[in-house]
């Protein structure tokens, strides 16, 4: 299970999108990117935040360590922005946080490199899961003490916003012509002889089982959190054995209009310099 922690001062917003995560501290001395509950995407982001950030670490990828974080809205009383307080009010409770990397950087194609093997690796990866928001508009990886680092998994596995529709979903394939590494020469055949093996059942129910229950009732057609636990790695276990062979590596569409559900189009929309100020304030516990 994730740790839990205590929010014990709210320090300030990032304002990346429609989901406003905030930078915060905690009763444990350490320092975290919050991602909240009350927020517009709902709890399903915080439901793909915990299971792929989790995979993507026992995967051997770097991905900001976990943690399950209490609110209470007080600690927003002093804060000045409407929509901040409105958020807090609205997040009591459990939330979500993500380790701050302090003085990490937005990645940059232009500067800096990365190798075929470690792009096939994070392109295999976003395969499995679909994630559909690591292009090149908006590459949601940082590069912390010389590493790259993988952040915001909240718009992946898309099919668990229509499960009637899932199997057909996760059987598709996966383009990857935009992705952010693709100019790398992504080695995806290797990654996917590396990887897929570890893809078990058992890790899969291991990464499930630490989503929080209260964020997975009430599912419409599932009658018990443990199926919609299910649900989840059966999803991933059938696409993982044969994801590599649905990749599609094309030219990018610089011109083309992101494809991604509406519900988070705010977010790929490009951030110019923007993005690079505000993810140079990214990070994890100093």
């Amino acid at each position: 299970m994730l740790e839990e922690v205590v929010a014990t001062r709210y320090v300030t917003p990032l304002r990346e999108g429609g989901s406003l995560p905030g930078i915060v501290e905690a009763d444990d001395l350490g320092t975290y990117v919050m991602k909240f509950t009350g927020a517009g995407q709902g709890r399903k982001t915080l439901v793909a935040e915990v299971i792929c950030g989790q995979l993507g670490r026992r995967l051997g990828l770097r991905v900001p360590e976990l943690v399950r974080i209490q609110l209470d809205p007080v600690i927003g009383l002093a804060e000045p922005d409407q929509e901040v307080q409105e958020l807090l009010k609205a997040s009591g409770g459990l939330n979500l946080g993500m380790d701050f990397l302090p003085g990490s950087l937005g990645f940059d194609a232009l500067a800096y490199e990365v190798d075929p093997r470690e792009a096939g690796r994070v392109v295999w990866f976003d395969a499995l899961i679909n994630n559909v928001d690591r292009s090149w508009r908006n590459p949601n990886m940082l590069v912390w003490h010389g590493d790259l680092w993988l952040i915001d998994h909240g718009a992946t596995m898309i099919w668990h916003h229509n499960w009637p529709g899932a199997q057909a979903s996760a059987a598709k394939p996966y383009n990857a012509s935009d992705h952010a590494l693709a100019p790398f020469g992504p080695d995806i055949a290797s990654a996917a002889a590396e990887l897929a093996p570890l893809v078990t059942p058992a890790l899969l129910a291991e990464v499930a089982a630490e989503v929080p229950d209260e964020w997975l009732v009430d599912e419409p057609g599932f009658d018990s959190t443990d199926r919609l636990r299910r649900a989840y790695v059966d999803a991933l276990l059938a696409r993982a054995a044969t994801i590599h062979e649905r990749i599609v590596l094309d030219a990018p569409t610089p011109d083309k209009p992101s494809q991604a559900p509406g519900w988070i189009t705010e977010r790929l929309a490009p951030r110019h310099d923007q993005q690079s100020d505000e993810h140079s304030d990214q990070g994890g516990r100093a």
